[in-house]
């Protein structure tokens, strides 16, 4: 796609896979953060991670297998929430801890069983080693998160507002939310083989985390969280491929460095410390 601009290979599909998988990670980092349920980037890391296990186990391929379970959780999610009545959060913890075990539990099986399985790809990424299919399938759904965001606005600021308020006033919360769920889910599971299951919290939270240092609506954290997760990915990327870095750790201490500074200038620290 954009080998017009960058004619090295190995760098245009790095660059590539970063761009779509920061744009997608950074729109749902917003959600994420405003619907406080930020325990489900490591939740839904570890379930694409377990379908990863799983599928090799079975002797199926990695990346599908990931995807699959990562829906699967994200349908369980919503209603096991519901009918259990307990906050997202805490069903969030039980899901985590379930599919590390399981996960644990198949790479272990494999070792014992003298199959062998390299894990370091889904804990740490790998964004040099993709297919041109799972770039073009990161594309896909960073504009279908687009669309839905667009499509949804309203509904999606009435359930960050209240959600048992937006229902009240007759909003269909259930599938707008069972969708943002579904959306994450995927991004997630096709995000892993980039940054890896360890490291894509960063992705998933840290983007809204900085943006809204400086934002005082959700509109312009829409809009901010993108365009820093974007410059963030493609600058770690370009420089780890040239001075033989790791992309995603690199990248992710940027983010972290970033965030730091972003909290040291922010004006809303400064009315805090003004304020006291």
């Amino acid at each position: 796609m954009l080998e017009f601009l960058i004619p090295n290979n190995v760098m245009c599909h790095a660059v590539e896979a970063m761009l779509f998988a920061s744009l997608g990670c950074a729109i749902l980092s917003v959600l994420i953060t405003q619907m406080n349920i930020s325990s489900i980037g490591f939740t839904m890391s570890h379930a694409a991670f377990a379908g990863g296990s799983v599928g090799a186990f079975f002797g199926y391929a990695v990346l599908p297998s990931a995807v699959l379970v990562s829906i699967l959780t994200a349908f369980l999610m919503g209603p096991l929430s519901d009918r259990t009545r307990m906050h997202t959060d805490t069903t969030l913890g039980v899901l985590f801890g379930t599919m590390m075990a399981v996960a644990i539990f198949f790479i272990a099986l494999m070792q014992g069983t003298g199959k062998g399985f390299d894990a370091s790809s889904l804990l740490y990424g790998n964004v040099i080693s993709l297919y041109r299919e799972e770039i073009y399938a990161l594309a896909v759904i960073t504009c279908t998160i687009l669309i839905f965001l667009i499509i949804f606005y309203k509904e999606i600021t009435a359930i960050v507002f209240h959600k048992r308020l937006a229902e009240i006033a007759g909003i269909q919360v259930k599938p707008v939310y069972y969708g943002i769920l579904f959306l994450i889910s995927v991004m997630v599971a096709l995000s892993i083989p980039i940054v890896g299951g360890l490291l894509l919290y960063v992705w998933l939270v840290t983007p809204a985390a900085i943006a809204y240092q400086f934002c005082n609506t959700m509109r312009n954290m829409f809009i901010m969280a993108p365009v820093i997760a974007v410059i963030v990915s493609v600058t770690g990327a370009i420089c780890g491929i040239l001075y033989s870095l790791p992309v995603g750790p690199l990248t992710a201490v940027i983010f972290s460095g970033l965030f730091v500074g972003a909290v040291a200038v922010s004006p809303k620290r400064k009315i805090v410390f003004h304020n006291h």
